[in-house]
This record gives C-alpha cells, structure tokens and sequence, in this order.
C-alpha cells in the first residue's frame, strides 16, 4: 500500500469532536527548547522556537546551557547527564516540557522531557526515548518544514504536558483535536521523506492516543493501533533500538487502556498489553536505561495483579510482587521518593494477599516492611490520617501473622499499630475510621486471649 492510501485509510475516520467543555484559552502551556547539541553553530534552537511561537496555547523560549551538551548522544551513562541537567531546568525554568535537540548527518533529532518523566504514567504517554526527527537544513533556512511535521511537532510537545486539572485536561485535548484535523486535511504524505515514516506514524499515534484514551470507542483504539503498527513496518528506518521498543511500548499502553474501557473484549486487549510490554522491555537495558525497564515492570505489575483478580491465578500474584520488586530496586527512595513510597505501599498491599494466600509469616514481615517505608515519606507529623491509615494496615498484617502461627507477640505489635492508628483517628475526629480500628483492637484482644488461655 502506498503512503498516501495509507493515510487516507488511517484518516477516515477523526477522533470524537466534541468537546467535554469549553476549551479555556487563557491556559498557557510553557515549552523550553534547550541550544541544541550542533557542530555547524547555527543556532537551530532559536530557529525552533521562532517556528513554535504562533501555535496557539503554547509559550515557547529557548535556553541558553551553560554546559557542554555532548551527552546528547543518549550513550552510556550520558543519558544519565541528560536526566539530571533536564530536572534542573525544568525546576528553575518552570516549563511544562523541555524539548532537546541534536544535530548529526543532516538530521535534528528532537526528545521531550517533563517534571517527574517517569513518575508520570497516567498523565502523559511520551517518553523522553521518543524520537522525532526533522531535516535539519528546512529549519535552518527558512522554516520550511513539509507538512506535517510542525504540527506534529506541536502536538507532540502538548501532548507530553503533564497538568492534571480538568480545565487544563479539556484545553489539551481541544488544541489535540484542532492539530489531528488539520493533520487530516493536508496531503501528508507529499513531499516527505520515507525516512521519516515510522517517526511520523508513531507521534500522530502518540497524539491521537492522548485525545482517545479515556474514552470507551473501539473505533478509536482500532485507528490508533493501525498507526503504530504501520510505524513498525519501517522498522529498518528507524535509527535505534530504543526507538523501535517505544512503539512497542505505546502499543502496550494503548492496549492497557484498552483492557479498561472495552468491557467486551477486555480479556483479549489485556493480554496484548502484557505481550507487548514484554516486547518492549527487551530493547531497554536494565543498566543502561533502568528507568525505562523500571516503568514497565510497574506498568506489568498493575496487569498482573489485575489478571489475579480475574482468575484468582497466584502465581500471577507472585509476578506481580516480582516486577514490583523489580522496579523498587530502580526507583530509589534518595532519587524518587514520592514514587517510591507509592511503589512500597503497593508492594505492601500485594506482600500482604500473599501472605494471607500462602500462609507465610515471613511474607508478612515483609509486607510490613514495605508500608513502613512507605511511612519515611507519608510522615505523622505532616499527614496524620494517611500515616493512621497505614499504621492500621500494618496492625492488620501483625494479626494476620499472629493468627497463622499463634503467636502471642505479633498479636501485641497488632495492638500497638492498632492503637498508634486509633490515637490520630480520635484527635483528628475521624470516628468512622476510628470504630474500625476499634474493631481491630477488640479481634485482636480475642484472639491474643484464646492463644494464651
């Protein structure tokens, strides 16, 4: 099938105009271009910008670093450089979104960062290992650029904000939705370069993902499919691994989000998603790029753990606890530590079922251990009711144990936990809360007192 069939065929159908609202114009999405990496010194960064500046709902300015950009190869622990400086911009700028730039062989290759890149799954579906790549020599003289790159290139940077309000949500999918159509309009196939396909293909599935995900329409998920699975067809285009196991990864993402919203073929796109996450971890270095490997040993956690609510399946428990184990070891407490108390309190969560399934005491020391590291960051002083909450699901554990190997011990640090949990519950007024943990203290004495007698 030639280019152009294959846009038209893709194009038939548009994602769902209407709007959940009306679009907010004051909002302002804030886009920094960093000087780019460029042996010819012709300052493609500020030419970058100067083309972004009349998108509407952006705010586009470039940065000037003043620091050698030469780890913009994304080799070796270069790549590690680049995530740090990028968080350093990102806070002292303000921006929503960092867009790099590297020039090499007459190509400028652009990646996208945002606040808390890989905290961020829910929010956004770009990864900074997303590659878009434009002919170097249009923007330098000209802004010549074929259609549809600088829309693409707009949509891109739109799609990657991460804001959660719904005003802001609303504005992002209205300013989507305006970029697909005219995306749609346009030959967009004249005058392109096959080189450029996959990449191309790939961020008009990244934007059209963005608009569709939340809603329940096959349709939607079907043309957003067929995008990345034509990128994959010009595989040998694209330039590195890490690129090809993107797209494998946004297909995992687009049949995650599918397996929720499609009630009626929910169990099909749930094994997809599994599948096509395995597919994409194979071309992301546990060493070389660990927050990648990490990200989708969270996201295949989540599937697991929801295959063993499904089936009641406990080795799909035990994966789910494996790649979460995996992914704890990746997101540290020093470098991540509001992802980290999260990735604990599910590893808490999870530990505990299994612990309750096998009857495993010392599964319950560690699933323990996993909310009281949760508890380095959820503190008492700062937020007592949630440090209540988890104090009372520890007490849970150390009656589980308790109640397995009739130990008197446990039984007491059940009642303690109980106790510490009830206190903040009373001061703060929480008398629902409050008659549960009450509950729990009185099971406890119950048992505590049949075990001893």
């Amino acid at each position: 099938m030639s280019v152009k069939k294959l846009f038209h065929r893709i194009f038939s159908s548009a994602p769902d105009a209407a709007d959940n609202g009306k679009p907010v114009p004051e909002i302002r999405f804030r886009a920094a271009v960093v000087g780019f990496y460029d042996h010819t010194g012709n300052f493609n960064g500020q030419k970058l910008t100067d083309l972004l500046q009349h998108y509407e709902g952006l705010e586009v300015f470039c940065l000037k670093p003043d620091f050698d950009l030469s780890f913009l190869n994304f080799e070796s622990r270069n790549f590690f450089d680049l995530l740090d400086r990028g968080r350093s911009l990102l806070e002292k700028s303000g921006a929503d979104v960092l867009v790099w730039g590297y020039c090499n062989n007459g190509r400028m290759r652009l990646n996208f960062q945002i606040p808390q890149q890989y905290e961020n799954g829910e929010k956004t579906f770009i990864r900074l290992l997303d590659s878009m790549y434009l002919p170097a020599a249009a923007v330098e003289n000209g802004h010549n650029l074929p259609p549809p790159l600088p829309d693409l290139l707009a949509g891109t940077i739109i799609s990657a904000v991460g804001r959660t309000s719904r005003e802001e949500q609303i504005y992002k999918k209205y300013l989507l939705r305006k970029i697909i159509d005219r995306i749609s309009r346009t030959d967009s196939a004249k005058d392109l370069d096959l080189n450029h396909m996959p990449y191309i293909l790939s961020q008009i599935g990244l934007i059209y993902m963005t608009v569709a995900a939340d809603k329940c329409n096959e349709n939607d998920f079907e043309i957003i499919g067929n995008l990345f699975t034509a990128a994959l067809k010009y595989r040998d285009r694209i330039l590195e691994p890490t690129e090809l196991g993107c797209i494998y990864l946004h297909l995992g993402q687009l049949n995650d989000y599918a397996s929720v919203y499609m009630g009626r073929r929910s169990g099909f796109y749930f094994r997809e998603a599994i599948r096509f996450y395995q597919q994409a971890q194979k071309f992301f270095g546990k060493y070389t790029y660990p927050y990648d490997y990490g990200h989708i040993c969270y996201k295949l956690s989540g599937l697991y753990y929801n295959y063993w609510k499904r089936t009641e399946d406990l080795q799909a428990l035990r994966d789910s606890v494996a790649q979460l184990r995996e992914c704890e070891r990746i997101f540290t407490e020093a470098q991540f530590p509001q992802f980290w108390s999260k990735i604990e309190g599910s590893l808490g969560y999870l530990l505990h079922n299994l612990a309750r399934l096998t009857g495993n005491t010392e599964i319950c020391r560690l699933a323990a251990a996993a909310y009281r590291n949760r508890q380095k960051i959820v503190s008492e002083s700062r937020q007592p009711f949630f440090w209540a909450q988890i104090q009372e699901k520890i007490a849970e554990i150390y009656y589980l144990e308790g109640k397995i190997s009739a130990n008197p011990e446990a039984l007491e640090e059940a009642l303690e936990c109980y106790h510490d949990a009830l206190y903040f519950y009373e001061t703060g007024k929480h008398e629902n809360a409050a008659v549960h943990a009450r509950n729990g203290i009185a099971k406890t004495r119950q048992l505590l007192e049949t075990i001893k007698n």
